[in-house]
């Protein structure tokens, strides 16, 4: 008895020392009364990242557990803290993300009362945005729940998961709990593996689609070595939310579009088509017809095994891509092909119209080299996909949920989890002001980010898609008088605003060359 004495500890303690196995001593979060109890005694190797708000939080968690590819622990207030994380949450799970999710519950002496600042129905309420969720039974099972929720999260696919923690079970006795080694690769079906290799070595017309699952399995050298085997043309898969492929490569073949018979289209000619961490067949607005064009071969490699059941048609296999992709090439024996044409470049642009598009080519101009771009602008994807390219492998991160108040927070974990490289924020103005007490945080840490203001004035993807309904004019839309500058100002940040094209390359190159975070304002036509 006196050993299993001198074994016990805190459920805290016990806690935090799973946490430190598992690489999660950075806590995001925004606390409240019922969380407090944790941070007692507070380890010196632990760091607590304030958001001035729980959305805030969730955001830069997503961006930190991306950058490091280890989940992310964030720790939420109550009911109405989880309610104000919920939209970047449905992102982070949209972005496959890792997050260890916790949140605070009223004393378990008090609960069968409905007392103040309880959740009523914690387990449930995350749902369907995790892949797991608890409210521990006893206190001195919250350390297994923490690890259970950690193993799931790295799980492929990965995703976040939840555990609702009483208030009063930090302080209990338990005894401690070590950390396991949990694979989480999965190897695909070797018949689907071979099928893909045999039909791109006698396709005609081979091409190849990537999705953001080749970026979250490091494959960017694999899928590069692939096409170049086949020399298939490579396309980027619609929404894709990270970089797979070098956007100057002579292959790089351009982005499809979230509509049925635009990636048709686009993919007219093909005879054999690999989906590499797709979904290719991701909609956006209602579509009829063949989901590829006639005679075309569809094969998928992803790492979700919900994706490869909804795929409207060929044939899929759930896979690490790195490995997947590694044993399709071992396995080609593709035929000598011509070498093809490389992309048209868009036509260079002279400020003569101070637009979006010519922001975005100069950003590219001005940019360091291994500058990694956070975006959240929807209405200059397009333009984007055009004068901003992205070329270096990890080089680009966006919200896959198509919510908005992601990016800007994302960047800051993105920064935190890659520190001493540059980060450039490029952000709509609507977008920004979903979570705009963000700067806050990157002005208390410090951090190289250029935040980048693309200041139309209104939300210019809501009015854009209101003619797709054949409205003239959108309620709602319009966004004046809003002064970036001022409120980032009053948030610790340098600010400069540009209304002119022949300001803008010194105020990007300022920018760009800041050690410290710094936002630019461009008014843009």
């Amino acid at each position: 008895m006196a050993n299993l004495a001198q074994r016990k500890m805190t459920v805290r303690d016990a806690t935090l020392a799973l946490m430190r196995e598992f690489g999660m001593t950075t806590i995001f979060g925004n606390p409240g009364s019922t969380e407090l109890p944790l941070f007692r005694d507070f380890p010196d190797d632990f760091r607590y990242v304030l958001g001035l708000q729980e959305s805030v939080a969730m955001g830069m968690a997503d961006g930190f557990a991306q950058a490091t590819r280890n989940a992310a622990f964030v720790n939420l207030h109550a009911s109405a803290g989880v309610g104000h994380s919920l939209g970047n949450l449905f992102t982070a799970y949209r972005n496959y993300t890792p997050l260890v999710v916790t949140a605070g519950q009223q004393a378990r002496s008090i609960l069968p009362y409905e007392p103040f600042l309880y959740s009523q129905q914690a387990v449930d309420f995350p749902k369907p945005f995790v892949k797991w969720s608890i409210e521990p039974t006893r206190a001195q099972d919250v350390p297994a729940a923490i690890a259970r929720a950690y193993y799931i999260a790295m799980q492929r696919p990965r995703g976040p998961v939840f555990v609702s923690i009483p208030v009063d079970d930090w302080d209990q006795e338990c005894e401690p709990l070590a950390a396991r080694k949990l694979g989480t690769e999965i190897r695909g079906d070797a018949d689907v593996i071979a099928a893909v290799a045999d039909a791109l070595s006698s396709a005609k017309h081979p091409a190849i689609v990537v999705g953001a699952g080749v970026a979250r399995d490091a494959a960017w050298s694999e899928v590069i070595a692939l096409a170049e085997q086949h020399e298939a043309p490579v396309w980027v898969a619609p929404m894709s939310a990270r970089n797979s492929f070098p956007e100057n490569h002579r292959l790089f073949a351009g982005f499809l579009s979230a509509g049925r018979e635009a990636i048709v289209s686009a993919m007219d000619g093909s005879d054999v088509i690999v989906v590499l961490g797709g979904p290719m067949s991701l909609y956006h607005t209602e579509g009829f017809g063949p989901h590829v064009p006639d005679g075309a071969q569809l094969f998928q490699l992803v790492d979700d095994p919900s994706m490869a059941s909804w795929t409207p048609t060929g044939m899929a296999t759930v896979t690490n891509l790195k490995s997947g992709i590694t044993e399709v090439i071992a396995r080609s024996r593709p035929p000598k092909r011509a070498a093809r044409p490389p992309r048209a470049a868009a036509p260079v642009l002279d400020g003569s119209a101070f637009t979006d598009s010519y922001l975005l080519q100069q950003i590219a101009r001005v940019r360091r080299d291994g500058a990694i771009i956070v975006e959240e602008a929807p209405s200059s994807r397009g333009p984007m996909h055009d004068y901003l390219p992205i070329l270096e492998e990890d080089g680009f991160y966006t919200c896959s949920s198509g919510g908005l108040g992601h990016g800007l927070p994302a960047s800051i974990g993105v920064a935190l989890g890659r520190p001493g490289e540059k980060v450039i924020a490029v952000l709509g103005d609507g977008s920004a002001m979903y979570a705009i007490q963000g700067l806050w945080t990157a002005a208390q840490l410090d951090l190289p980010i250029s935040f980048v203001i693309i200041n139309n004035k209104r939300y210019e993807a809501l009015i854009g898609f209101g003619r797709h309904f054949g409205m003239q004019e959108t309620v709602g839309t319009k966004l004046p008088d809003i002064g970036f500058c001022d409120l980032a100002r009053g948030q610790g940040l340098e600010a400069m605003r540009v209304e002119r094209p022949e300001d803008l390359d010194q105020a990007l190159a300022a920018s760009f060359d800041n050690p410290r975070p710094n936002l630019v304002e461009v008014v843009v036509e």
